[in-house]
């Protein structure tokens, strides 16, 4: 796994909480902001049939959220996440581009789940 994420000047240590488990449903996704010392960390979660993924909710696009324009950044079918404000489409479980102006994938971000909660850290 790519360490880039840890190039955001917001990058959360290791071990920092992100969420409780419950807070991600299976074939859901979610965008939220990881809060440290460093500042808000935009993350987006998603649960497929992979497992529990995580990537910096920013597509190298343009570095806007996924979410700019709406909240529903995940396909039906829970295999594709797109980009709301221009429509990229990334693969849901590896976070590589699939169509759009993006030619780089997101930034997967190392999570750990155990005691029903999300950690950043691998």
């Amino acid at each position: 796994m790519s360490d880039a994420w840890r190039a955001y000047a917001s990058a959360p240590p290791d071990g920092a909480l992100v969420c409780p488990s419950e807070a991600v449903a299976q074939g859901a996704a979610r965008c939220l902001s990881v809060t440290s010392e460093a500042g808000a960390f935009p993350l987006l979660l998603v649960r497929t049939g992979d497992g529990l993924k995580a990537y910096v909710n920013a597509c190298p696009h343009q570095y806007l959220p996924l979410d700019y324009r709406s909240a529903n950044v995940l396909s039906a079918d829970g295999t594709r996440l797109l980009c709301s404000a221009h429509g990229a489409m990334f693969d849901a479980a590896s976070g590589g581009c699939l169509s759009g102006d993006a030619a780089d994938g997101l930034d997967p971000v190392p999570v750990t789940e155990a005691g029903g909660e999300i950690r950043i850290g691998g």
